[in-house]
């Protein structure tokens, strides 16, 4: 009887199943006509940022002591730190401090460039 059934299933076509449709795709959307740009200008530093600033004695010997602004503080500190070879060589972000530099961190060894311009705004009256 088994024989019987599995020759009528045999016989019987497969049912079919409806194609499955493509997705039709959507025109795109014209975007609009960009807007003319202007001359490029220079930028106008900030004016907090360029204040002259009186460094302290301690950070005053490693920048000097003449009054100048953050940025200028800025630059020359990192003059200091790569003509003095002071950049951590495993990892660039951190700075080993030397003598003039651990009293301007107020006594820590290493600082990471981030937190080295926190300790140094302390030094900047």
């Amino acid at each position: 009887m088994a024989a019987k059934k599995a020759k009528k299933a045999a016989k019987k076509p497969a049912a079919k199943k409806p194609a499955a449709r493509k997705p039709v795709k959507k025109a795109a959307a014209k975007k609009p006509a960009a807007k003319a740009k202007k001359p490029a200008t220079k930028r106008k530093p900030n004016a907090a940022f360029m204040k002259p600033m009186m460094p302290s004695s301690t950070l005053a010997a490693v920048v000097g002591s003449s009054p100048m602004p953050r940025t200028e503080v800025t630059s020359k500190l990192w003059g200091y730190i790569k003509k003095n070879n002071l950049q951590d060589k495993a990892n660039r972000r951190m700075i080993n401090a030397d003598d003039k530099l651990r009293d301007v961190f107020g006594g820590k060894r290493q600082v990471s460039m981030f937190e080295m311009t926190k300790l140094v705004s302390k030094h900047l009256k």
